[in-house]
């Protein structure tokens, strides 16, 4: 399967940079996700990488081979790039069949009417949209036009499949029948998939990479559960997890591989895993609502609000002025405005809170 590498790539509309000098491998059979909130550029790196957008400045190799290179004059069209792409709203044609759409592409691409036939059999299977082959897409749920399009795109055999947020139309629970599907289908057909989402539930359960953007920058590219555990700063700590990290002002001095915290009047240390090179001072100290552990030991706090879930109850606690967010799981709620006591299990991160970075991680007593 063929690698995609970006080089030093910019796109500029104007004076607006929509991406800035992004570099970025991926390599074949990856499902990569470029994630972040809108405006980032994610959906622009989409387009350039298919030709649908032409950058500024830098080159993209697709299998090797250069696809653009603002040095070198190359521009190879979208149709010689060996790539399928996946529209947001699916873009099939009203007046045709289920097995019609799936068809149409290659008929215009001179396949035989065998080969055509095979094909499209074998999509209709993989996609289990066989029942629906003689029906029109008005006569389709979202879902099943969903398979459609994807068989669609599928039928040439691209080497990459590029996907623009495909799942934002459908409801939750669709959504999340079709994340396992595409999960299944990215192993199945043994293809690169780059993925673009603002949903960072679906970037953490579909892909082997999640990318981050802000700004047209490229803040993290990493395996999510590697990112979500070892953000490398606080941009990216915030983006990932839902609920989202706690973040804890404080100050911090540092000596060898021990932060001794101040955080609004409570005291505590944090014992990373490496020497720390920071010098202390102002800092962040984030920790994961599932790393507050509620039990008989450790600080009191003051229950805010819950918001129970059934297979877990989302609290949110007062803890000296400070709010403080806890998952504890199973079916369990607590009164508002009741006693509770904290400490925290497993890591926490410490930012340094002028330039964002992660400076350390370890394990964070009170």
């Amino acid at each position: 399967m063929p690698e995609i590498i970006l080089k030093n790539v910019t796109k500029r509309f104007g004076k607006f940079v929509a991406v800035d000098n992004l570099s970025l491998d991926i390599a074949g059979n990856d499902f990569v996700t470029l994630l972040g909130p809108s405006g980032c550029g994610k959906t622009t790196t989409l387009r350039m990488i298919a030709g649908l957008e032409t950058p500024t400045e830098g080159a993209i190799l697709i299998d090797g081979k250069a696809v653009f290179d603002a040095d070198q004059g190359i521009n190879v069209p979208p149709n010689r790039r060996d790539i399928g792409f996946l529209f947001q709203n699916y873009a099939l044609w009203p007046h045709m069949t289920v097995t019609k759409n799936i068809a149409f592409g290659l008929e215009n691409m001179k396949w035989s009417k065998a080969s055509i036939q095979g094909r499209v059999e074998e999509l209709l299977e993989m996609l289990r949209i066989r029942p629906f082959a003689a029906r029109y897409p008005s006569e389709l749920s979202g879902g099943q036009q969903q398979r459609v399009a994807i068989a669609r795109t599928l039928a040439p055999g691209p080497k990459v499949l590029f996907m623009d947020e495909p799942l934002s139309n459908l409801d939750a629970k669709l959504r999340m029948e079709m994340r396992a599907e595409l999960k299944r289908l990215h192993r199945d057909t043994d293809s690169t998939f780059v993925y673009v989402t603002h949903d960072q539930l679906e970037a953490m359960t579909l892909s082997t990479r999640v990318c981050i953007m802000e700004s047209g920058r490229l803040k993290q590219c990493a395996p999510p559960l590697l990112m979500y555990n070892r953000p490398a700063n606080l941009f990216v700590a915030d983006f990932m997890g839902s609920p989202t990290m706690n973040f804890l002002n404080g100050t911090a001095e540092i000596s060898g591989r021990e932060a001794r915290l101040n955080i609004g009047g409570l005291r505590g240390a944090l014992e990373a895993e490496a020497e720390i090179e920071f010098g202390g001072g102002e800092v962040v100290v984030g920790i994961r609502p599932e790393h507050v552990r509620i039990g008989d030991a450790g600080v009191e706090a003051t229950v805010y609000s819950t918001l129970p879930a059934g297979m877990e109850t989302t609290l949110k606690l007062d803890v000296n002025g400070m709010a403080l967010t806890a998952v504890v799981f199973g079916d369990v709620d607590y009164p508002v405005d009741s006693k509770v006591r904290f400490s925290f299990s497993k890591t926490a991160v410490l930012f340094d809170k002028a330039s964002g970075r992660t400076v350390a991680i370890g394990k964070f007593t009170l």
